[in-house]
């Protein structure tokens, strides 16, 4: 096992990360920009390094200076969280050859995945559902019209490098393909330096279900059942659930198979989510991430198990902890996103927080860095706080999670809390009965 993880990252995930560490007898390094001098994951950790100001271009994504705090600290191994370098092959490749572990999969994987041409065929290869479309990159408007007259309009052209709705474009009828095309080539560009895009069918109210899974790097795989994150705000998730309330338990066990022999197949070391549009009974993959998810804890309420410390476990060349056959699903688990933002408006709102009071009592959790007095910078990602309950089943979750909503007090800056509590008055979420265009077209009759 290790000695000392440095953490490359921030916020709730690196205290995240942090306890799991601190559970295992770990020590901890964190690292920091001058913005987050005063961060809780910075308090609690054994040793601190700041690595830079403010950006995150000169911080959390400076490669060269994490990899001197690796080194002055003496890291044995780096969990990189979520976001910033965590999905960086290069970054991985560095750590490895420094001869320090990285606390994720392959390189190799990492890239493969990380391209959304070559992760469909690799997808395709080892048997997972394709959504109808391009086996590739999309070379020429007279190749993009073939495809779409052969899959039918409306077709959906997106960016093979990105994420986050960037760089893709519905196409409703033929005669807009060549403005779409050109549009999605374009931002592709800008955002992220490839102009590469490939076209799929497009579903028209799919809901968006993703798969948990597991590998040990040597064949060894587990699946952890699905998570349903339909609720999203420009293809960004707010809510998620697990169990989805869409999916019977007859196609978890079927998808979750498909999917846990997939990654047994290549190979894959570590946690990973596959991702599937998921319309008239049908399954289709968009991606894999390569990483721990945000919404991991609502799979490890209802599984038991801790995905970071089975990271760790796994990076240090041990087993999984447990088969398929020990896998145990109970109950219903829903997390909230809390963003600093104004609810109506979402326009970010850093600042001083006032005064913070978080919920309590039994099956409620909250992964948050936030205290009494602490300053949410502006620089980075909004999110502050993902509030996570636990029930017997749906009804008393959701039961749950309006009392737990009702008890959150977060001072000073604005937030999504009151987004959060409308949403679980609603009809359509008490019932499950949503898509990932339902979110958006609730918010637009709102603002009507």
């Amino acid at each position: 096992m290790f000695e000392k993880v440095l953490i490359a990252n921030r916020g709730e995930i690196a205290l995240r990360v942090l306890r799991a560490c601190h559970d295992l007898g770990i020590g901890t390094v964190a690292v920091h920009s001058t913005a987050d001098a005063d961060a809780k994951h910075v308090r609690l950790a054994d040793e601190a390094v700041c690595i830079g100001p403010p950006s995150a271009a000169e911080s959390y994504l400076n490669m060269a200076t994490i990899m001197a705090a690796a080194e002055v600290s003496g890291a044995d191994a780096i969990h990189p969280g979520y976001g910033f370098l965590s999905e960086n092959a290069k970054f991985a490749e560095i750590v490895e050859a420094h001869e320090i572990a990285f606390i994720g999969p392959t390189p190799e994987h990492i890239r493969v995945m990380g391209d959304k041409v070559a992760a469909k065929k690799t997808a395709g290869a080892v048997g997972l559902p394709l959504v109808p479309g391009s086996p590739g990159a999309v070379t020429s408007e007279a190749e993009a019209r073939e495809i779409g007259r052969e899959i039918g309009y409306p077709i959906l052209v997106k960016a093979a490098s990105g994420g986050g709705g960037r760089g893709m474009k519905v196409v409703e009828s033929e005669d807009k393909l060549s403005a779409m095309l050109s549009q999605a080539k374009a931002e592709a560009k800008a955002a992220f330096g490839d102009d590469t895009v490939y076209i799929e069918k497009y579903l028209s109210n799919p809901r968006h279900i993703e798969f948990q899974v597991f590998g040990d790097g040597k064949g060894g795989a587990i699946h952890l059942g699905e998570r349903d994150c339909s609720l999203q705000r420009r293809h960004q998730k707010v809510f998620e659930e697990a169990p989805s309330p869409a999916i019977s338990p007859e196609q978890r066990a079927e998808m979750g198979e498909v999917c846990r022999k997939a990654i047994a197949e290549m190979g894959y070391r570590g946690a990973g989510t596959i991702e599937f549009l998921y319309e008239d009974g049908g399954f289709y993959f968009i991606e894999m991430n390569t990483r721990l998810q945000v919404e991991h804890p609502v799979t490890e309420a209802i599984t038991g198990l801790d995905l970071v410390r089975e990271q760790i476990r796994v990076a240090a060349g041990l087993p999984l902890s447990l088969t398929q056959d020990d896998v145990r699903f109970r109950g219903h688990a829903i997390e909230c996103r809390i963003n600093a933002e104004d609810p109506a408006t979402f326009a970010p709102s850093p600042g001083l927080v006032e005064q913070y009071h978080a919920p309590g009592g039994l099956h409620v959790r909250v992964d948050s860095g936030l205290y009494d007095g602490y300053r949410i910078p502006p620089y980075y990602d909004s999110l502050i706080s993902k509030l996570i309950v636990y029930g017997d089943d749906r009804e008393a979750c959701l039961l749950r999670l309006k009392r737990a909503l009702r008890e959150y007090v977060i001072d000073g800056p604005k937030t999504t809390i009151p987004l959060h509590q409308a949403l679980v008055d609603e009809p359509d979420v008490r019932a499950g009965d949503y898509s990932i265009k339902w979110l958006e077209a609730w918010l637009a009759q709102k603002e009507g």
